[in-house]
């Protein structure tokens, strides 16, 4: 299934993308993408409907966050051998863990804004795995069984507050609209391998990442069972698993995003997003 959530900011409804491109309304069965309604349960339910038998929903309605109530934003740092390269450093030995706020979350179409005294605004496309059910100290080989599904996740950075002030990353990867997210989510059992998915990036129409997950230094299931050693995972917590090589500090000058500029990226059968970037008044 390719779950999502449609409507104006904060007022999304849950919906079904179909075999058709039409978004049906979930209303009459879930609340929202989030919470319980991510439990496998929920899903196998919603699986069993027919979409033809829920509404179609008109027009070209603005398409939100795919999930909703996110407690936990996970970011993975370095987690590409080829990105890693670009930007000089090694291997970590264990996965690089941040957070980024959920409040930078918005819809996979939404401008994002440069924020105030940014001059290294950046884009990096990543796989993001939303969590179904409470993890706590599972297994590598148990952990997809706690992953409702996957989405495109757009991990914008200010490269100056991330690296050049003081104290950890968090700040250069929280800025508001900075975490968009969707277009929808895609369950599982519609991923065969997710670590074997195409995933692209371009600025103004010229490509800047065009990689894949084979290249991930540790895998979904890995990150999964590493980071529910340290902190139980809940329902709707996504993690954003790293990006592969051509974001703008990789380039050589580097390159950031600037007012008026459009960023369109997307992951194999994942769908796309398309941003414009804007100055935050």
């Amino acid at each position: 299934m390719k779950l999502l959530r449609y409507g104006e900011v904060g007022s999304e409804r849950p919906g079904l993308l179909d075999q058709d491109g039409t978004i049906r309304d979930l209303s009459a069965h879930v609340a929202d993408i989030a919470g319980t309604a991510l439990h496998p349960a929920s899903l196998e339910m919603l699986s069993k409907l027919d979409p033809k038998s829920l509404p179609a929903v008109s027009g070209s309605p603005r398409i939100g966050a795919c999930v909703a109530g996110t407690g936990k934003f996970i970011c993975i740092g370095l987690n590409y051998s080829d990105h890693a390269a670009e930007t000089g450093a090694t291997v970590p030995p264990e996965p690089i863990i941040f957070m980024k706020a959920s409040s930078a979350i918005v819809g996979p179409d939404d401008d994002v804004l440069i924020p105030r005294g940014s001059v290294k605004t950046d884009w990096e496309v990543e796989l993001g795995v939303v969590i179904g059910k409470t993890a706590k100290y599972v297994s590598e080989d148990d952990a997809l069984d706690y992953v409702a599904g996957y989405c495109v996740a757009h991990d914008v950075s200010e490269r100056a507050f991330q690296a050049e002030r003081q104290g950890q990353w968090t700040k250069g990867k929280s800025c508001d609209t900075f975490g968009p997210i969707g277009p929808w989510l895609v369950t599982k059992d519609e991923i065969a391998d997710p670590q074997n998915l195409k995933m692209w990036l371009t600025v103004n129409g010229k490509t800047m990442q065009n990689g894949s997950t084979r290249t991930m230094i540790y895998g979904v299931k890995y990150l999964v069972a590493y980071l529910s050693q340290f902190m139980s995972l809940h329902a709707g917590d996504i993690i954003s698993t790293g990006t592969p090589p051509g974001v703008g500090l990789g380039m050589k000058p580097p390159v950031f995003l600037k007012p008026g500029d459009v960023v369109e990226l997307g992951i194999e059968g994942m769908g796309q997003q398309m941003q414009t970037f804007r100055a935050d008044e």
